[in-house]
């Protein structure tokens, strides 16, 4: 058989390309209602027996968590420059994957077959943190020395300028992309104009690093974590903090919101990730299971409260758990747009897909 497969016509057989699914295809079908369309609507949709035959993506079952426990793995992709990779996101349309490393490269990989697509210079130093506009139209990415710069989804620079005076650990937009927010390890929290490229107001109150921070999913508010063990919301309009809250006993090094804005997950160096209310401003659960700092933590598009990936699961430990998944420390996680995949970012110079 083994020679058999050495010679085919007198010519070696090359190996089968690897499958893909590429749901794509079925986003309309995954996110769409399959109902009757509204009166004077016109809808098409495909056929009942295709729509039975090919299995719907993840985000379409929004009760069910489970759909995204992405405990698999897929792949490894790696620079042929190794370097530590800091940061990672899926570009809106969830076709490609861009990380940002130590080197200040960005590098784009296929989100179907996880191969090299290019790679760019874009910044001197370290990139600590990248983020597209909620429309997806545009990129921030900001690095370690606290310059932020503008890119369209092609790579295109558009605009640099000096937004903090050390590292910048994070950047949200707000609601309709007209404003975002940094977090500095020059302890403020900076609120910018996006058109203008403008500061419009500084949030001092932390008394060490800002290491993340999230705006509200809908609403004007800020949630901020700090070196100095404290979550804080804030009113960006006036820049007063409204609530700190003090349950962490080591440094917040993630902040994420849930989809309806009701919960928001913080993830800390004290090895626990904590859920909190904020319509009663009470600790919700705490998820215990990391025996090391948890350093990252995303929200799954599972559904309005989806428990964090990083985070254990509710009840009795985590829900699911993947010993060994990377060499060294996790730095950034991202669910694809439809939760079927996740890619996580690593110290150990890899990219893994789950």
């Amino acid at each position: 058989m083994a020679a058999a497969r050495q010679l085919l016509d007198g010519k070696a057989l090359k190996d089968a390309p690897r499958r893909t699914v590429d749901y794509g295809g079925a986003w309309g079908c995954g996110t769409e209602p399959q109902g009757a369309p509204e009166p004077g609507v016109c809808a098409v949709h495909p056929a009942k027996r295709a729509v039975h035959r090919r299995p719907a993506p993840a985000a379409r079952y929004a009760g069910n968590a489970s759909t995204s426990l992405t405990t698999k793995f897929v792949h490894t992709s790696t620079n042929k420059i190794r370097c530590p990779v800091n940061c990672v996101a899926w570009t809106p349309e969830g076709r490609r994957v861009l990380t940002g490393s130590t080197s200040g490269e960005f590098t784009l990989w296929n989100g179907l077959t996880f191969n090299f697509e290019t790679i760019l210079q874009a910044h001197d130093t370290a990139v600590r943190t990248l983020t597209f506009t909620r429309s997806g139209a545009y990129l921030v990415s900001a690095d370690q020395t606290g310059i932020l710069k503008y890119f369209q989804p092609n790579m295109n620079n558009l605009t640099a300028w000096q937004g903090h005076r050390e590292a910048v650990r994070g950047i949200s937009f707000a609601p309709d992309d007209r404003r975002f927010a940094t977090a500095s390890d020059d302890s403020t929290v900076r609120i910018w104009d996006f058109e203008e490229s403008r500061e419009e107001r500084v949030l001092s109150g932390h008394g060490w690093d800002v290491r993340c921070v999230q705006w509200h999913p809908t609403k004007g508010l800020l949630v901020s974590g700090s070196k100095d063990n404290l979550v804080k919301f804030w009113d960006p309009r006036t820049g007063a903090c409204l609530s700190t809250l003090h349950q962490h006993k080591n440094t917040i090094q993630a902040i994420e919101w849930s989809p309806n804005g009701d919960l928001v997950a913080t993830a800390s160096r004290d090895q626990t990730v904590r859920l909190f209310d904020i319509r009663a401003m009470k600790e919700y659960r705490i998820l215990k299971g990391h025996k090391r700092k948890s350093a990252a933590v995303i929200g799954s598009s599972s559904g309005p409260n989806a428990v964090p990936s990083s985070a254990p699961g509710v009840g009795g430990g985590p829900r699911a758990t993947l010993a060994q998944a990377h060499d060294s420390n996790v730095w950034a996680l991202a669910f694809h747009p439809l939760g079927h995949l996740l890619a996580s970012a690593s110290n150990d110079h890899t990219t893994r897909f789950w």
